[in-house]
């Protein structure tokens, strides 16, 4: 078993640099999970920090015992292969699995995580169990240029101050892109944007998310959100720790995890 710690810079990186230079992908075998699985591996991701440090998953998730809405340090995307959709769920067929690939800057966060899921090698869910198979530790790039292209490994969405998720031809996208890139670099190393970004669609689709809401009663509700590949060009410091955290709200509920292409 391999344990990581956070005297182990080589496996870590080192956070005074801003950057921990891996993300991690966890492969999983399952009969079926639903079609919207984010808050499965939400909770997956929440057992396993609460396994390894309660305390540390208390402070990440939760103020004075109520849900804590500051944006969190990571992002992550679920990638089932070789799945095949039945009604509201995807059933497994020959050779598939499920890929949650799990990214963020924070070592604390990174050793938490990574031990705890050691920890927890079979998680039941609503009546859905996973059960996990391989761990793979991903170097990342590093962005060394004020402009890249970026591919979305989870979907991205932009919402105004109303609420109203933005489709990408609207006007106030690229502000609230850029007032969301702001407060998550605030949130997580106290300074926002050094620079604003320049946001460039090159091949993006609109992708709408069912999502479970437990405050609506058990229902559903829908994200309008968008997929595909685009140009990103800003401070470099700001791009290479966006890449790590993510560019999208609900980036703790699988969106807005971004891969460098080429």
């Amino acid at each position: 078993m391999i344990v990581l710690t956070r005297k182990n810079k080589n496996n870590i990186g080192d956070k005074k640099q801003g950057v921990i230079m891996l993300r991690i992908a966890f492969e999983f075998s399952s009969e079926r999970i639903p079609v919207s699985s984010n808050f499965l591996f939400l909770s997956y991701i929440k057992e396993a920090l609460n396994s390894t440090d309660p305390e540390y998953f208390r402070k990440l998730f939760y103020y004075n015992d109520k849900s804590n809405k500051i944006t969190k340090c990571y992002t992550f995307a679920v990638l089932p292969q070789n799945y095949k959709l039945d009604n509201k769920e995807f059933v497994s067929c020959e050779n598939s699995k499920i890929q949650l690939v799990i990214s963020s800057p924070d070592q604390e966060f990174i050793v938490n995580l990574y031990n705890g899921i050691l920890r927890l090698e079979e998680f039941k869910y609503k009546g859905y169990t996973v059960v996990r198979k391989n761990i793979r530790i991903i170097k990342e790039k590093v962005i060394n240029f004020p402009e890249v292209v970026f591919t979305t490994l989870s979907p991205i969405c932009v919402k105004n101050k109303q609420g109203k998720y933005l489709d990408l031809e609207d006007p106030e996208f690229k502000t609230e892109l850029n007032y969301l890139a702001n407060l998550i670099l605030k949130n997580y190393r106290g300074v926002g944007l050094k620079k604003e970004l320049s946001f460039y669609p090159l091949s993006m689709k609109k992708r709408v998310v069912k999502l479970h809401e437990k405050f609506l009663d058990g229902k559903f509700f829908y994200v309008n959100s968008f997929v595909g590949d685009f140009k990103l060009s800003g401070d470099v410091e700001d791009l290479n720790l966006l890449y790590k955290l993510g560019l999208s709200f609900r980036r703790s509920e699988g969106f807005g995890l971004i891969e460098v292409v080429g």
